[in-house]
This record gives C-alpha cells, structure tokens and sequence, in this order.
C-alpha cells in the first residue's frame, strides 16, 4: 500500500487533502515521494520560518538531542536553555510583558491565556472577532470565527461575543464592566488576512482600559518578521502593551513550540496550580527558539521582509488589474498575503491546480488563496511562484 492508501485507511483526517506525500526540503523547495520538486508558499502553515532544513535549526536539533532533550521532573526543575530563550524573548517583546510561559501550540497558548484572564479578573465575559481563528480546543473554539462555528460543537454561550473585526464602535457596544478580555489577532490569518485599520489596536487598546478588560494580542500566526516587524502590532502608530500576548508557528522554525507572556500585573495574580504542562518549556524546543528568534534579530530578516512583501504584494496587485473577472482583491501585509476570488469554489480548484504546476499554496474558506513562504524566499523563487499562479490563473480564465 501507498503512504496515502495507509492514511486513509488507518488514519483518521478532518479535511480534504492534497493526494501528495512529502519526503524531504530545503529552502523553499520540498520534493514528494516521486521525486518532484514543489516551490513551498505554505511554511506548514507559516512554521518554517527559515526555511525547510536550515542548517542552524538542523544544527540546533542536533547539539541538543546529543544532550536533553526533556528535563527530570519537567517544569518542576529549572533548565539553562529555558533561561536563555527567556531572555533572548526580552529584546524582542513589547514593552511591559515581563513574564514568559512555554508550552506546545497556538492554541494551547490562546487557551491558558483565556482561562487565566477569568481567573485573575473573576469575570466570564470575553469578546472576539468575526472570522477570527484562535485554536481548535474548546476554550479557544469559543472564541474563533463567530457563533455559526461554535454552535457545531456546543451551546452558544452568552458570555461570548463576536464583533466584526477592525470595528471600534461595534467593539465599544460590546464592552461592559463584566468583560474580562477581548482577543484579536492584528491580522486575521485563517479569516483571509484581513488588515483592519492602522490604530485600530490602539483603539481596542483604550477600550479595554476603560472598561477594566484584559487584552490578548494573538501573535501566533504573525509574529517572528512574519508582517516586516518583529510583532504585527508593532505597526501601530500607538503604542501596544497588551496584558497577555501569544506566540507560536515560527517561534521555533516549524518545530511545535509556543509561549504567552503577561504584564506584572497579571503575573503578580497568577498563583501555583493555575496552569502547566509536561514539556512547559522543553530543553530542545527553547533551544531551537533561541537559534531561530537570534537568527532574526541577526540578520534583521523584518527588514528583508518588508522588502520581499512589497514585491509580492506590488505582483500580485499588478495580476488583479490583469484578471479583474477572476480576482476579487488581494491583500497583504509582508509575506502574509491573500487572493479573494469571485466564485469561491475556485480556491479549492486553483490549490490543485497550483500544486500540480509545482506550487504550493494555502486554501482558505470564503473563497481566498493564502501565499505563506518562508521569510528568507529569494527574488527569483517568488518570480518563478508568480509566474506559475499567473499561467494557472489564466488557464481557469
């Protein structure tokens, strides 16, 4: 049997996938089981931040599997790698977030950061964004896209609300005393890459501090140069010190990882028990961080972001203006980017159709094609990715 007859006959999967099994990478190339080679503008669902096989994170690995790879007793024992991503993070984190918790995922981050907002302000209410994704656990299900996907898994809850995303007013309505937190990304990644205005944050940021609210920042599908600064709200005219702000996908350059950092104010109200973990912080995933995040800084790959994301975007514009019947809009903030189609269905076509021209694109519902590479994708590789969306997309035409 193939490896995907074994899958679909022993595995278990929620989604339609690519009939395509992956052997190997480097860079932004990947190779299948039958040799072929694919340009990758996915990053795994922007993880692989350097790259497939870097050799800095391939040396990371090595160095540290040779010596621990998880403590005695986990986050019962201190470890010298934790302490140095701890203050390896504090150079790059916004200022005010003192404190520092590892754990798996995103959405184990976004949902210790849930639960402890109620627990250190003994309120319930939290209020989210339409089309928002935060996890796919239950606490974070709660929160993520709005009450037609929650109601597939549970009650909908009245302590839960949803606002439309980058709406101050709408947001100020939903507001009250008992509001424990609000959650937003700064750009919706699975809701299309939406970019909401320029102070929004800083606008939700006042809100919250009127009303005595917490404010979670979900960095974890932007953060680490993904939009040309180290964090997205970094954008904001205003400055942003959120109360807790999560992080994961390229913390780590695609090995599962993830943190949440909190203000003083939280920490001093955080007490033993409220959370942990078995790994919280493992020898070899806080190695790998440190290599990956003092790579960044390094080679000040924002920067080269910011360039390589406006090329993308000026392209991908430029093909719009070429194929207004077929494109909707594009947007795109670094190499974050998104293509919104007239007839929906036409992500799921074009996704097959790219792959089998050797590109590898993000599906995303409503109709909407993300493009993830890597962020240190050369000039010629995104060329040759344009060209290949442009021929496939005047094929569809």
């Amino acid at each position: 049997m193939s490896t995907i007859d074994i899958e679909n006959t022993l595995g278990i999967t929620f989604c339609e996938r690519l009939p395509l099994a992956f052997t190997h990478g480097m860079g932004t190339q990947v190779w299948d089981e039958a040799g072929k080679a694919y340009l990758d503008f996915t990053s795994g669902w922007g993880v692989t931040c350097l790259g497939h096989s870097h050799p800095a994170v391939v040396a990371a690995i090595a160095a540290q599997a040779a010596r621990l790879m998880q403590s005695p007793n986990a986050g019962f024992s201190y470890s010298p790698e934790r302490a140095a991503l701890l203050q390896q993070l504090q150079a790059v984190l916004p200022k005010g977030l003192t404190n520092t918790y590892f754990c798996n995922s995103g959405a184990e981050a976004n949902d210790a950061a849930l639960k402890l907002a109620r627990k250190v302000t003994g309120k319930h209410k939290v209020v989210s964004t339409q089309g928002s994704f935060h996890g796919r656990s239950l606490n974070t299900l709660l929160v993520s896209r709005g009450t037609d996907n929650t109601s597939r898994y549970l009650p909908q809850l009245a302590d839960i609300s949803f606002v439309p995303h980058g709406d101050t007013a709408a947001l100020a309505a939903a507001l009250d005393p008992e509001t424990a937190a609000v959650i937003v990304e700064p750009v919706q990644g699975e809701g299309g890459v939406r970019i909401p205005p320029l102070d929004w944050l800083g606008e939700v940021q006042a809100l919250c501090r009127q009303q005595g609210a917490l404010l979670i920042i979900d960095e974890i599908q932007t953060g680490f140069c993904r939009t040309g600064k180290f964090f997205a709200l970094e954008h904001s005219p205003t400055p942003i010190q959120p109360d807790f702000m999560t992080m994961a996908k390229g913390i780590a350059g695609g090995f599962p990882f993830a943190a949440f950092a909190v203000n003083e104010a939280v920490n001093a109200r955080i007490q033993k028990d409220d959370h942990g973990g078995t790994y919280c912080g493992n020898p070899l995933g806080c190695a790998l961080s440190n290599t990956v995040i003092g790579y960044l800084r390094e080679h000040d790959i924002a920067s080269k972001v910011q360039l390589s994301g406006s090329f993308l975007l000026q392209a991908l514009q430029a093909l719009q203006r070429q194929l207004p019947q077929l494109i909707k809009q594009v947007r795109g903030l670094g190499l974050i980017c998104a293509i919104e189609f007239h007839q929906p269905a036409l992500a799921r076509q074009l996704t097959l159709r790219c792959a089998d021209e050797g590109l590898l694109v993000v599906p995303t519902r409503n109709g909407i094609i993300r493009l993830l590479p890597d962020l240190l994708v050369s000039r010629q590789d995104m060329e040759t990715a344009l060209a290949t969306l442009q021929r496939v997309l005047q094929q569809t035409e």
